[in-house]
């Protein structure tokens, strides 16, 4: 049942964060570029976007998408770029499907392994979301190679093997860019490190191994999550999430700024950051999420831990900051509703299915994708609100994009267009 309490004034979000495009205007150009949009962080700025659809309703188009992979749309000069291996031809690809009319414009072959290393059933080869700029779009499948193509005619730009370790299930943790770097997290059971390439090169910048040694070896070395840049006290950080700790990295060099220890490995969830903390899921097996101020230096375990929430909290979909509220959805289907400042939860409501997608927020509604492809949208306020239920026929694993008004969504066979086609 939900806890009852005042409601949040959400309308004032999208407004601020309107205001952040205005000071950013990159941002505003670039409609999707990375791994949970602009900011990295799940939210968007989009108005009209549909409240209901179904495979009769509301969808603009649905393409089927060639192979199996499991990463998330990336928009950008109307097109809408992903990634698939193609198993049986050991053929790793870049796609890129029109964004007004739903046509697969580009199928690129960029690696070809003469092997494939083991990878787990809830994983694929083609996992990690591409991140974009104007011009150029780049591509990592772990140690099968890393790769940035022209965006308007998908020639290759460069090519790299550079990042090499054992994967054991395959890759997950997506790329991002910071200036002129394009960097990466490479969490192997042989190897723990995080990199940067040079993005016109694809050459190495620079190599930052894991600062701990961990007792527990193999899968428990395992992370599959994506770094989040803040600026905090006049410098920038790299939040940097993997097994046993996260660490905070000058992005520019590589040298560890802070780390905060745990128990946790395979992490996925991305971390958010607001109101002077950054929020940090520890992974499997039993996740917590930690508020984390990042104003320290070594190891601020002991001290800069503002709170520890441990109930229903996700392995695999990133969390949500909105205002001073933080919402999750665990892999189970428990969403959860919290005093981002406290840790406390407001409320906590079951949504049902199973959940690997990470949740978006738009216009103080919070749209949830389940891997039974149920979406169910709620309303972003201390009053736990269902405002629709929708259903397609595929399987949802990657995290939707948003650009238009509408929804990107990517099933485990197609690629949907959702956006209002006349009055809801």
């Amino acid at each position: 049942m939900p806890l009852r309490g005042m409601k949040v004034v959400v309308g004032i979000v999208p407004v601020l964060l309107s205001l952040l495009y205005l000071l950013f205007p990159t941002m505003a150009h670039a409609e999707w570029p990375q791994f949970r949009g602009p900011r990295g962080d799940g939210h968007s700025t989009a108005t009209g976007l549909p409240l209901t659809w179904s495979e009769d309703d509301n969808v603009a188009w649905k393409v089927a998408l060639p192979g199996r992979g499991f990463s998330s749309p990336v928009i950008l000069e109307g097109k809408v770029w992903m990634t698939t291996a193609l198993d049986d031809e050991r053929s790793l690809r870049a796609l890129a499907v029109d964004q007004a009319s739903g046509e697969i414009v580009h199928d690129v072959e960029l690696f070809r392994p003469e092997a494939w290393q083991e990878s787990h059933l809830e994983n694929s080869y083609a996992s990690p979301t591409p991140v974009i700029e104007p011009g150029r779009v780049y591509f990592h499948f772990g140690s099968y190679g890393t790769a940035a193509l022209a965006t308007a005619d998908a020639e290759v730009v460069w090519k790299s093997d550079a990042l090499q370790l054992q994967h054991e299930v395959g890759p997950g943790s997506s790329p991002i860019l910071w200036r002129d770097l394009l960097i990466v997290h490479c969490d192997g059971t042989d190897r723990r490190f995080v990199a940067a390439l040079d993005k016109e090169t694809g050459e190495l910048a620079w190599e930052a191994p894991r600062s701990i040694e961990l007792e527990r070896k193999g899968m428990h070395q395992k992370a599959f999550s994506t770094p989040l840049v803040i600026h905090h006290a006049g410098r920038e950080q790299l939040v940097s999430p993997g097994a046993g700790q996260v660490s905070s990295y000058d992005p520019a060099t590589g040298e560890e700024i802070w780390r905060v220890r745990y128990e946790g490995y395979s992490n996925v969830p991305r971390p958010v950051a607001g109101l002077g903390l950054v929020f940090v899921d520890t992974g499997y097996i039993k996740p917590h999420m930690l508020a984390i101020h990042p104003g320290g230096k070594g190891d601020v375990t002991d001290t800069h831990v503002r709170w520890r929430y441990h109930w229903q909290v996700p392995a695999n979909p990133s969390p949500l900051l909105i205002g001073g509220r933080l919402y999750m959805v665990s892999d189970w289907g428990i969403a959860s509703w919290l005093d981002a400042r406290k840790g406390e939860d407001l409320w906590r409501q079951r949504l049902h299915g199973r959940y690997y997608a990470s949740p978006i927020h738009a216009a103080g509604r919070i749209y949830n994708f389940s891997l039974e492809g149920r979406s169910v949208v709620v309303e972003a306020s201390d009053d736990y609100r269902e405002l629709a239920v929708n259903q397609l026929d595929g399987r949802i694993r990657a995290s939707p994009a948003v650009a238009d008004s509408a929804f990107f969504v990517r099933t485990e066979t197609h690629l949907y267009r959702i956006e209002k086609q006349g009055e809801e």
